[in-house]
């Protein structure tokens, strides 16, 4: 690490549970980022500003005026640019060293098990349960942590699934396919701006901590947020045995003892 990383890192690098070997880990890291919107706006912008050596962001939508509100990487200049590309730009600024890789593209199954095979860790900013699936069924099958959110409203969940865990519960333990969710994009619903600001930053937070194998995740765990009063709640998940996408996978690692039960609670995306 050179000087000038030093400097930059350098409120990291002061705190023990990081200090420099754990900077150094998370320069040589490679994180997925599906979605540059709301959530994705800032959980890019606080992955780059803390050094992590590879982005790869895949948004197949351009920026609107109407994106504006809440997602934060893009600029009043960017209208009409495609938003991995306005992401990409912003993050230049805030950090050249970053290598940050724009697709603009809705990646289908065979370069989505692509890019989650040669990431580190994968990180779900996605707008449409289609898309949630699909991620979540790469990652079982790699065994490669998501870091999940959603926000719509004023309503905000933030879990972890990581999947490299042998008792780990899989995105799709918590919402089955055969369940009676639909998709409630923010064009219909709405969605309070700092919301998605508070989702997206424990994203990153939590994709940091996964990287660095640093303190207790949210994995097996569901943390809610109800922006109107900003109470919290935590609902302990656990693996579901009929899971049709993760019962039958083996796994090389057993999950912390502390992370288990159930939850069925739904918070609309």
């Amino acid at each position: 690490m050179n000087d000038q990383q030093l400097l930059r890192y350098s409120r990291h690098i002061l705190l023990p549970q990081i200090d420099i070997s754990g900077q150094e880990k998370l320069t040589q890291s490679s994180v997925l980022i599906i979605g540059a919107g709301g959530l994705g706006s800032p959980i890019a912008l606080y992955l780059a500003a803390s050094g992590v050596g590879k982005l790869i962001i895949c948004d197949d939508d351009s920026v609107d005026l109407t994106n504006l509100q809440r997602q934060i990487i893009h600029h009043t200049g960017s209208i009409g640019q495609a938003k991995s590309e306005s992401a990409r730009q912003t993050l230049a600024e805030i950090n050249p060293e970053v290598n940050v890789i724009a697709l603009q593209e809705r990646v289908g199954d065979v370069k989505l098990r692509e890019l989650v095979a040669q990431a580190d860790a994968i990180v779900d900013a996605s707008d449409n349960f289609a898309t949630r699936h699909a991620v979540n069924k790469a990652c079982v099958t790699y065994q490669k942590p998501l870091i999940s959110g959603a926000a719509v409203r004023f309503e905000g969940q933030v879990s972890v699934f990581d999947l490299r865990q042998i008792d780990s519960p899989c995105y799709h333990c918590l919402y089955p396919t055969h369940g009676e969710d639909a998709d409630m994009p923010c064009a219909v619903m709405g969605v309070f701006a700092p919301l998605v600001g508070i989702i997206g930053s424990m994203q990153a937070a939590e994709t940091l901590k996964v990287l660095l194998n640093l303190g207790e995740t949210l994995n097996g765990r569901l943390q809610l947020l109800d922006g109107l009063t900003m109470n919290w709640r935590s609902i302990k998940l656990k693996k579901d045995p009929a899971c049709g996408v993760c019962s039958n996978v083996k796994t090389s690692k057993q999950a912390p003892p502390n992370q288990r039960n159930t939850c069925g609670n739904k918070v609309s995306r």
